[in-house]
């Protein structure tokens, strides 16, 4: 819906100035989804002094403060977005967001149950400290995508009332989606933090899930728009005007 002024209250959401109660606001958010689920992975191994719950909790930490501030630098816009999720999502696309949390949060309480039952033998240590650097490689990714793209939204949609044009730099110009390439690091990266084969196996679905959900949605004529971009950059590479 458009108002009389011309711009979508979503739009009117985003043109707001970030303040410091709503910068703390979105931080305390953030961290406490981290101490939740800090709480779940040891209320499931059934012990607090489990170092990958801890290790966990401190990448996940460090992850969404260099997100944060990467949205303060770049797209203090975006803050506000994710605080207020755009109400023009579809139904069908907020419970395939839901689906997918589901996943993610499956996937801690079974790293911790694996390790209360012993479900989980012989997991290299090497492997699950290789899996710290691939948490922080793959959220590095994800701001970096975050950073160069106006546009990037919880939900997918083509924001007509604020000009939506493909994103082509950072990242973009290397990968097509480059927050997917980034959490799917993430996601099998924490999965091999927890030191759990079956974790591992929930960090697969919920990424294959993600990577699937995308082909039959409207990023599809994103994806469209930015074969013609590229096109365009060959085309005038190849036939110079002049």
């Amino acid at each position: 819906m458009v108002r009389a002024t011309g711009r979508s209250p979503q739009q009117e959401i985003m043109e707001k100035p970030m303040n410091k109660k709503m910068v703390l606001t979105y931080f305390a958010v953030e961290y406490l989804s981290v101490a939740v689920v800090g709480a779940v992975i040891m209320l499931s191994a059934g012990r607090m002094d489990w170092w990958p719950a801890w290790a966990v909790v401190a990448v996940m930490a460090l992850n969404l403060t260099a997100v944060g501030i990467v949205l303060l630098r770049f797209q203090p816009n975006l803050m506000a977005e994710r605080m207020h999720p755009p109400k023009s999502a579809k139904n069908w696309d907020r419970t395939l967001v839901s689906i997918l949390r589901l996943t993610q949060f499956a996937r801690y309480i079974i790293g911790g149950l694996g390790l209360r039952y012993g479900w989980t033998q012989g997991f290299p240590l090497w492997l699950q400290i290789a899996g710290i650097a691939g948490c922080l490689l793959g959220y590095a990714l994800f701001a970096w995508a975050m950073a160069s793209n106006s546009f990037f939204s919880q939900v997918v949609r083509v924001q007509s009332d604020r000009g939506h044009s493909v994103a082509a730099g950072g990242p973009y110009h290397f990968v097509r989606h480059p927050s997917y390439a980034g959490m799917i690091i993430f996601e099998f990266a924490m999965s091999a933090l927890l030191g759990s084969w079956w974790a591992l196996l929930a960090g697969a679905v919920s990424r294959g899930f993600k990577t699937a959900v995308p082909l039959p949605r409207p990023a599809a004529v994103i994806d469209a728009a930015q074969i013609t971009i590229i096109g365009a950059k060959l085309t005038a590479h190849s036939f110079p005007s002049g």
